[in-house]
């Protein structure tokens, strides 16, 4: 607080009394000029409470609309001391899932900060009070009252509030923000996928067509027409076919209802849909089942188009024979299947790409039946994974949920996909 007046009135007071000393006698005159300076004085004091009195009038008046601007801004505004929220405005109570101010009034704000990001807020919030400079846009995650957890950037200054330091945060919601970058990404990445797919569908059905155009250009020169160009024609043909047929089941949108399934009989109607094949390329298929494996919801003829793709994998793994075992078990809440071959496995270095379409590692396929069952297991909310030794073997790795699909409202339910 500033001495300047009290100095100034005590300068004054030692001036006015050495003049009365010097040019007053007479007590009469004293007392006039007492009676004048007091006079002067107490308007003087007046004047000063008045004008005090309409400074802390316009102060209130001020306060008051700067509080009514801050509750009608659009983004978050929290006001708090010593960690104790002091004031929020009506965005802050929306986005906290508050009914009321007095639900978040009074609390600690590290209440309303994930733990993970506590550290950073006690730094930024100590950097307010030494510095008395803001500490812009930081971003922190922030769990609502509702328990929801929604992204948020935040923004800090130092103020006095209420005759006491405080710092006041301006909180912008950032989840609509990163739903829309997500939206762009998974666009970008379809537009992507789309690239890839165009360059594979050319290159994959221009090599047939090549040979086609060949053996057509080669039998009207010769003027002959010998069988093995027919059988080596209808051969491409039908590798175009396939491209054709494994490219409509990957796109076309298919009705599909999910519901409550046990597993274990569906994968022993596949296993003996395909043993008559195993048992012609001298194949041993042995199924084990972990007791009491839980049934999922699922949609059973995909999972069943899954199960044949990677047994049939296996199988072709294997060209001299050998043992395929397939191990359902419990993983964590989850039901786990294993299909283990004894085949020539895969080199590390082409693992990364397996799911690629028309990437593969056999000779006559078009990598579009793994891509399908990684499409299927993905839209069932599980996980396929890959593990693989050269000379050693292969173990696909399915991981689906016991709980219903979280794409699925009720079981069921017909969606699309």
């Amino acid at each position: 607080m500033k001495k300047t007046g009290r100095i100034a009135t005590g300068i004054i007071a030692v001036i006015y009394t050495f003049f009365q000393i010097q040019f007053f006698d007479d007590p009469f005159q004293k007392e006039i000029v007492d009676v004048l300076s007091f006079t002067m004085v107490v308007f003087f004091l007046g004047w000063q409470y008045d004008r005090a009195k309409f400074d802390v009038k316009l102060r209130k008046e001020s306060a008051e609309s700067y509080k009514q601007l801050v509750e009608l801004l659009p983004e978050a505004v929290m006001i708090y001391t010593n960690e104790k929220i002091l004031y929020v405005n009506k965005a802050a109570e929306i986005m906290l899932a508050a009914q009321e101010k007095n639900e978040v009034i009074g609390r600690s704000v590290f209440s309303f900060i994930l733990a993970d990001y506590q550290q950073l807020s006690t730094q930024h919030i100590e950097e307010v009070y030494k510095e008395k400079q803001p500490v812009m846009q930081s971003e922190k995650e922030l769990k609502r009252l509702d328990g929801k957890v929604i992204a948020c950037e935040v923004s800090s200054l130092y103020i006095v509030f209420e005759g006491g330091e405080a710092v006041l945060s301006i909180i912008k919601d950032l989840t609509e923000q990163k739903e829309q970058t997500a939206r762009l990404l998974q666009k970008s990445e379809k537009l992507a996928i789309v690239g890839q797919l165009a360059a594979g569908i050319a290159h994959e059905i221009r090599n047939p067509l090549t040979s086609l155009k060949g053996f057509i250009q080669l039998s009207r020169m010769q003027d002959e027409h010998k069988q093995e160009y027919f059988d080596i024609m209808l051969t491409e043909l039908d590798r175009i076919n396939l491209i054709v047929s494994e490219l409509l089941g990957l796109s076309k949108p298919i009705d599909v209802l999910y519901k409550e399934q046990d597993l274990k009989p569906l994968l022993q109607d596949v296993v003996a849909l395909i043993n008559s094949q195993a048992v012609m390329e001298n194949v041993l298929i042995s199924v084990a089942f972990e007791p009491d494996i839980p049934t999922v919801f699922c949609e059973e003829n995909q999972l069943k188009q899954v199960f044949i793709n990677l047994l049939k994998n296996a199988i072709e793994a294997m060209p001299a024979g050998g043992d395929i075992k397939v191990d359902m078990k419990h993983k964590g809440g989850k039901v786990a299947l294993y299909v283990l071959d004894e085949g020539i496995g895969i080199p590390e270095d082409r693992m990364p790409k397996l799911g690629e379409p028309f990437y593969t590692t056999k000779e006559k396929g078009t990598g579009l039946g793994l891509m399908t069952c990684c499409k299927i297991i993905e839209n069932h909310g599980g996980e396929l994974n890959i593990f693989s030794k050269v000379g050693e073997g292969t173990t696909v790795e399915i991981v689906l949920p016991t709980q219903k699909n979280p794409a699925v409202d009720m079981p069921g339910t017909a969606i699309m996909i």
